[in-house]
């Protein structure tokens, strides 16, 4: 699964991408130095892999990954084709979740697209031109449904409502509104679903500044309040700094008093997309396998491989938690603490697992 970085040009985009993925980049100070997007995979920090690995004294560990794109910046007017309009859109559309860069950092060598620092009109900008690029296949869409209606189908009719209210929540030009709204809809959203409109897309504000632990001052300076309502959805990172932390070795960043945050970002990018981490550990590996949020037993094994699933016959479960306490598997079952489930069972998040098949 896939996490765009998006926002306006030079706003520290390909920097952040450079500092999560150790790939080296054009970080260029003008406009579009970015035009084919960049991929990278990033492994998800857990503490539980590196405890497990030790526990088990497995010879080798393995994180869950994501996959970054550091896609080009966009403009205003990117909906009507500025900048690099559609080609920027098609790529946002690609992706599962987004990463919003927001530039609050002040520095007079790197030139600012509107040649002023306002972060919340920046994101007011990108927002915007989503909406206008989703009101655009909502317009489309409902001139098609309208057509199929005229048959009376009742399950047609009801796709029309859905799609006509969802045009009037995206005029009101405000992405939390349109998210609240199609959360709202719960079962129903399976109805439009198909639209694959940028909106669905779950957002995580990255917010650029000089000054990371004066954030809650700067939310309050930039009138960011509004638009960032909670902690979970926004990172401050100075990110130029992370960049610049690539190259130092762990004793160099422990003389100059500096630490990467850049592990905050990555957890919470993972979040975003409703995934949730079992793990199994044994003398070979230790690893961390991802399945979205809900999965069975059957359905979290098809992340091993399609047989756990098809040949799954049941699953012996303990937490991480309660594994760590009791200092080896075969002591929890001698406690009777390992868990012994079937195709119904939940798995979940820090679960260790051992399928039967």
């Amino acid at each position: 699964m896939q996490i765009g970085i998006v926002g306006l040009p030079n706003v520290g985009k390909s920097t952040l991408f450079k500092a999560l993925t150790k790939i080296q980049v054009d970080i260029s100070n003008y406009p579009f130095c970015t035009i084919e997007p960049n991929t990278g995979i990033v492994e998800v920090p857990d503490e539980r892999i590196d405890k497990l690995t030790e526990l088990s004294s497995s010879k080798k560990k393995i994180y869950s990954t994501i996959e970054f794109v550091d896609i080009a910046g966009l403009v205003e007017g990117a909906a009507d084709g500025q900048g690099l309009g559609n080609k920027f859109l098609h790529n946002i559309r690609e992706v599962d979740a987004i990463v919003q860069v927001v530039r609050l950092f002040k520095n007079s060598d790197i030139t600012h697209v509107k040649e002023r620092i306002n972060p919340k009109e920046d994101i007011e900008i990108i927002n915007t031109e989503l909406i206008l690029a989703d009101l655009e296949t909502v317009k489309k869409r409902i001139e098609k449904i309208k057509k199929q209606a005229k048959t009376g189908d009742k399950e047609i009719l009801k796709i029309l409502e859905i799609t006509e209210k969802l045009e009037e929540v995206l005029n009101s030009n405000d992405l939390e509104q349109v998210q609240t709204f199609i959360k709202s809809l719960e079962d129903d959203f399976e109805l439009i679903q198909d639209l694959c409109l940028l909106a669905f897309k779950p957002v995580l504000y990255v917010l650029n500044t000089n000054q990371p632990e004066e954030i809650e001052k700067e939310l309050a300076e930039f009138e960011l309040s509004e638009l960032i309502d909670n902690q979970q959805n926004y990172v401050a990172l100075d990110i130029k700094i992370e960049e610049e932390l690539i190259d130092l070795s762990d004793e160099d960043q422990q003389e100059l008093e500096l630490k990467s945050e850049l592990d905050e970002l990555i957890k919470k990018s993972y979040r975003l997309l409703n995934l949730m981490t079992y793990l199994t550990t044994g003398e070979a590996e230790t690893r961390a396998w991802q399945t979205p949020i809900g999965s069975t037993a059957p359905e979290a094994g098809r992340a091993i491989h399609s047989d756990f699933q098809e040949k799954f016959i049941k699953a012996e479960i303990i937490s991480y938690q309660k594994l760590i306490e009791v200092g080896s598997r075969s002591k929890a079952r001698d406690l009777g603490w390992l868990q012994t489930v079937g195709k119904d069972y939940i798995v979940q998040d820090g679960d260790v697992v051992e399928f039967k098949i």
